[in-house]
Formats: C-alpha cells, structure tokens, sequence
C-alpha cells in the first residue's frame, strides 16, 4: 500500500534491521533503571524504537511498549504479542467495542485478527471470523461464535449487519462493507488506501456511519493490560511457525504467500550463535 511504502521505504527499506516485536532476558540496565532488573524475562515492541528485533540485542527505553513476560506464556508465544494484539486492542476501543455488540472480523486468523476475536469476546461482543477453511476450526476455538469461510461466501452477500466491522486484510470492497454496517456502525482498517481516505470524508458529510484508519499508538499501559489479560487467561498466541534467525528472510516469504495462521516466529538461539 502507498501508506506503508511511505513508511518502510518506497525503493527499499529504510530500516535495514528489521523486526518489530520482541521477547527476551534483559541484559543490562542503564544507572537511573528503576523498572526493570537484569535478567527479568520481558516483551516488548521496537516500532517506536527504530526497529531492529531481527538481533541479538535490542536497546529500549524503559518507559517504551515493553513489560514483564507473561508467567503463563513461552517467550515465542509472547514475542507475537505487542502489535496484533495491541493493534486489535486500538481499533476496537475507537470502534466504541462494548457488551452486546455484532462484530465481524475480516481476516480473523491473522496476527491482528485471532487477538481482536479474543478482545471481541471479552468486551463481551457477539463475533463472526471470516477465515479460510483451513482456520475455521481454530477460529473457533478462539471463541468466535460464527465463522464465514471466505472460499465459500462473501460474507457481504449476507443480509446480516454489524456494529462493527474489522478488516485486516483489506481484500473486500469498501461500498460493500460500509453496506453490511448498521446506522451508525464502525468499519475498522489496518490496510488502507486513497480511496478509503477518501471514502472516510464522504461518510462524514453523509453518513453516521464511521470509518477508523491509522496506527496504533503505543502507550505503557497498554502493553500492562495485555500482559494482566493473559495472565487472566482472557488472550493467548496463535504461532503457526518458528524459523531460525538466518532463515529470517524464508519466514518473510512464508507470511508473503498469505497462508499462516496467527503469527510467525523468527528465534535467536544465542548459544548456538556463541558456538561459532
């Protein structure tokens, strides 16, 4: 999309460390560190931080996106969690998410989409997953309470409205899912192009019907509240696989091929590294 070539770089990267999301031992801790102790398991996100988890080490600042490691979670399963469960936290919250609410989840068995069928659920929403065949079953056992298979059915074809409809993925066309909206429904977009900018200013002249775009900003609390949301055991991970750091870029080409389920891990096996 023309927003994320404006971001990552339109030519190439412009982060050459890439890496977003991170779990892992704190090495050390500047003299004024009051939050954290050597040693103290952590995950955290790098966006704001420049990037770079693709590494052996990873310097944040300590009132960054970063906390304590789940106790309930390995350190692949919590390295997944700070942007899709984040993100699905940020969007639904603009999205008015609230008990009793028709929510339908495009893309649900994605990273951003199997957390927002999980926060969906404890907000107290009814939720639809679109998925494919492949992921109906886990979407389900997510919590959805129904689940559309997209090879199948255009969930859009439906007579069904929601409160709020979350599109991850961003493969469906706009006028239809502004027509699946109830009233004064919310269309959720982590994907997005000029169109939907523009589709965005038309609903506000002409519509009590709402488009939400953007980012997720990332504030401290938020990633404590996940952390207390999985302690809970309100949220968990969905890991389809693990690559070694230098098969970092066969993991890039796996997720490029549009077939995961949840997230993709890429591990750094620090003795391993030392042995050479």
């Amino acid at each position: 999309s023309i927003p994320g070539r404006l971001l990552f770089g339109i030519r190439k990267p412009k982060k050459t460390i890439l890496g977003m999301e991170l779990a892992g031992k704190v090495e050390d801790i500047g003299p004024s560190v009051k939050g954290f102790k050597k040693r103290e398991p952590v995950f955290a996100s790098s966006y704001g931080a420049g990037f770079g988890a693709y590494a052996e080490y990873k310097c944040l600042p300590e009132n960054g996106f970063i906390a304590p490691k789940p106790s309930n979670m390995t350190y692949e399963e919590a390295a997944v969690v700070p942007f899709g469960a984040h993100t699905a936290m940020h969007f639904l919250k603009k999205g008015k998410i609230s008990k009793g609410k028709k929510v339908l989840i495009n893309g649900a068995a994605g990273s951003v989409g199997s957390n927002a069928v999980q926060l969906a659920k404890y907000y107290g929403a009814s939720v639809t997953g679109v998925c494919h065949s492949r992921h109906l079953a886990m979407i389900k056992s997510l919590g959805a309470d129904q689940v559309i298979d997209y090879t199948k059915e255009d969930f859009t074809n439906r007579k069904e409205t929601y409160d709020i409809i979350f599109d991850t993925v961003g493969k469906t066309a706009f006028s239809a899912c502004i027509k699946s909206l109830r009233p004064k429904g919310y269309y959720l977009m982590t994907v997005f192009g000029i169109s939907h900018l523009l589709g965005k200013l038309w609903l506000a002249i002409s519509s009590k019907k709402r488009i939400i775009i953007g980012e997720a900003v990332e504030k401290k609390e938020d990633i404590i509240f996940i952390k207390e949301l999985i302690e809970a055991g309100h949220l968990t991970s969905v890991v389809d696989r693990s690559f070694p750091l230098e098969q970092a870029a066969e993991a890039h080409r796996y997720v490029e091929a549009g077939n995961k389920m949840g997230s993709v891990v890429i591990r750094f096996d620090h003795n391993a590294y030392q042995q050479k």
